[in-house]
């Protein structure tokens, strides 16, 4: 980092109230917008909602997020080819969502434009590969780039649940990585999500749709990768760090596989929807899910400062725990309802 960049990341802090504002005040327009074009998500059997609520609301804080990332582009031009890279890779995926929220879109397209942003962005952040384990490293990275993509797309489902995680998760990148590129990024990602939960959460009034959800789930995987090659970070407490998404989407898109269901398709069987439809509210899921990622978040911010073998350790236990936990808790619920059923 130059002598000019500790003030130049520094900037951020003072604009995110600002980025808060132009966040929610795009929300509250394209929600206008989406009632007059009837632009919504519609109840239905994949469906955990029960009114027709606008969506593209995401809209508000990729806007930020773009925002942010030309701006520290231009006040820290030694890491201009990560932020662009970001910044292309984020529009990419933003507008192949809003294509899908406008007019359905085919799921290979979706996922072609998702590896591809993954692959210019990871390149770009990782390096282009010379040898055998570079390359690897940058599978793995692309990898998971798109796993999250699809994650946060998955997972948005129920009023202020991928809003709140991409907070936590954003707020824990911008705190852990101060004052390094990739962390004024992640805090002005947090302002712009702060400003569209409201809208969001209790209650929805508008969803993020396809544009946001594929959106967070891109720029917070790259945040990770980009941490973790700064050295703030470890490839364990980043996975850690978005295990409550990625036990949840994961472990489901494994259980629809192996019994040869359409996993690409919408579904209701996530664990927070069984859950949902259990509380017969959201808000209580969309809590239990922040409590634990604000806990894990809190446990990688303490197990960064301990050699490698114990942050793998301890992540090891706890994602084997919250594997058993989804797997019983899934099971509980299905139990009870075959129960109501009969």
């Amino acid at each position: 980092m130059t002598a000019a960049e500790p003030a130049a990341v520094a900037l951020p802090l003072l604009a995110l109230p600002v980025a808060a504002a132009v966040s929610a005040a795009i929300t509250w327009t394209v929600r206008s917008w989406a009632l007059r074009r009837r632009i919504l998500d519609l109840p239905g059997r994949r469906r955990s909602h029960v009114v027709a609520t606008p969506r593209a609301g995401g809209i508000g804080f990729v806007v930020v997020a773009l925002l942010g990332i030309l701006a520290g582009a231009a006040l820290q031009p030694a890491h201009a080819a990560q932020f662009a890279a970001v910044g292309i890779g984020l529009a990419m995926v933003a507008g192949i969502g809003a294509a899908d929220d406008v007019r359905s879109v085919p799921a290979r397209w979706r996922l072609l434009v998702h590896l591809l942003a993954a692959g210019v962005c990871c390149a770009a952040l990782i390096g282009v590969p010379t040898d055998l384990p570079s390359l690897a490293l940058l599978c793995i990275a692309v990898f998971f780039v798109t796993g999250l993509v699809n994650a946060w797309n998955f997972m948005d489902g129920i009023d202020g649940l991928a809003g709140s995680q991409a907070l936590l998760v954003a707020a824990f990148i911008a705190l852990l990585a101060w004052p390094t590129a990739a962390a004024s990024v992640a805090a002005v990602l947090a302002a712009g999500v702060a400003g569209f939960l409201p809208f969001n959460a209790p209650r929805a009034r508008i969803f993020m749709g396809d544009v946001g959800s594929g959106a967070l789930g891109f720029l917070l995987a790259a945040l990770l990768v980009w941490t973790v090659q700064d050295g703030q970070l470890s490839w364990p407490l980043a996975l850690l760090a978005v295990s409550a998404f990625g036990l949840d989407a994961g472990l489901t898109l494994l259980k629809r596989i192996l019994q040869r269901r359409t996993w690409w398709e919408g579904h209701r069987e996530h664990l927070y929807q069984w859950m949902a439809r259990r509380c017969a509210r959201h808000w209580p899921v969309t809590r239990a899910y922040a409590l634990w990622t604000a806990t894990v978040c809190l446990l990688a911010s303490y197990l960064v400062q301990l050699p490698f073998e114990w942050q793998l350790s301890v992540s090891v236990i706890v994602m084997t725990s919250g594997a058993a936990i989804w797997m019983w808790t899934r099971r509980r619920l299905r139990a009870g309802a075959r129960r109501v059923a009969g």
